[in-house]
């Protein structure tokens, strides 16, 4: 049986990648960091069925011990400080997490498996930020627009230069936006389906937003997971840009949003001017042809089924119902 370790385990992505793994069999360990107040919502359907263990990314020698104790067969570092606009009030936290904290995990690695352990790195479209092409591909340069994006730059980079200096097997997945009904509510996506579904239900008037013209390439939380495990399957690593290829507008999002629950989406909006980022990204769309091609991997939820799902989830968490079927919705 393989054993995988996940770092950012409570996370989303954490979340889907653990369900995923189980289902092909694998022991999975995640990391968490010790806190005052727990936060397992996303897993705690997997409760009994994974393993935690405290660590921190700031600390090099809990990451030794962890990965002395499990011995994984694969890594995968999903943590980070992640919210983009929080990255600009904790610019050097967040080079702490999200830069620093990959090196760590590197070192870890190379001092205690090197020759056995295969390492993910969660690589991230905001690396491109001010984009010099369209769409973005593997070798599309980085103009990072933001803290977080300047840090998963070097998190990226430091990957491949562990791999090209000590020959270990690590991989960059270069993953465009991907959502689903658990993503953090201070993410637009997730705000614009929550807002919509209180204002549906009479718990909220209005939805603030900042820029609906920034375009994005969304995806489905569960598709890229799949995209995470099928790189570390190959023969040989590598980095991969994982997107739908397709772009859309916040306003969009926000159209499609009310539209599942029957509203019209310009009597609710607010436009607020302080949730406009210093530095706007305006458009990022993926070239996944690669990942196609070498992972064999496509996207199958659309953006519509997409947004549809996550208003239907948020009006059955407020109403206090049990989570839609979406399997059985075709969604």
């Amino acid at each position: 049986m393989k054993r995988a370790l996940i770092t950012g385990i409570t996370g989303q992505d954490g979340s889907y990648l653990s369900e995923f793994l189980l289902e092909k069999g694998y022991e999975v360990h995640g990391i968490v960091r010790r806190s005052s107040t727990e936060n397992f919502e996303r897993i705690a359907h997997l409760a009994g069925k994974i393993h935690l263990h405290q660590a921190d990314l700031l600390d090099q020698l809990s990451i030794i011990d962890v990965m002395r104790e499990v011995k994984p067969d694969e890594v995968y570092n999903l943590a980070a400080m992640s919210f983009v606009p929080t990255s600009w009030k904790q610019p050097v936290l967040t080079g702490e997490f999200t830069a620093i904290g990959v090196t760590r995990m590197l070192e870890a690695i190379r001092l205690l498996g090197r020759d056995r352990i295969r390492f993910y790195q969660a690589s991230s479209s905001e690396m491109f930020g001010k984009v010099v092409e369209v769409p973005q591909k593997e070798t599309t340069p980085f103009y990072p627009r933001s803290p977080y994006g300047v840090a998963k730059v070097y998190g990226h980079w430091i990957t491949v230069n562990y791999r090209e200096s000590y020959g270990m097997f690590c991989c960059s997945g270069i993953l465009f936006n991907h959502e689903s009904e658990r993503r953090g509510r201070e993410f637009v996506t997730r705000k614009v389906s929550d807002g919509v579904a209180r204002i549906k239900l009479g718990l909220a008037r209005t939805l603030k937003l900042g820029n609906l013209e920034a375009q994005r390439d969304w995806g489905f939380a569960g598709d890229y997971v799949r995209a995470m495990w099928l790189m570390l399957q190959q023969d040989q690593p590598d980095d991969y840009v994982i997107a739908t290829g397709k772009t859309h507008t916040v306003r969009r999002l926000v159209e499609l949003a009310f539209d599942v629950v029957g509203l019209n989406w310009q009597k609710y909006v607010e436009i607020d001017p302080t949730l406009v980022r210093p530095a706007e990204v305006d458009l990022l769309i993926g070239d996944a042809s690669k990942a196609r091609a070498k992972l064999g991997w496509k996207p199958e939820v659309t953006f519509e089924q997409l947004v549809e799902r996550m208003v239907l989830a948020d009006l059955a968490r407020l109403e206090g119902k049990p989570m839609p079927d979406f399997k059985a919705k075709g969604i």
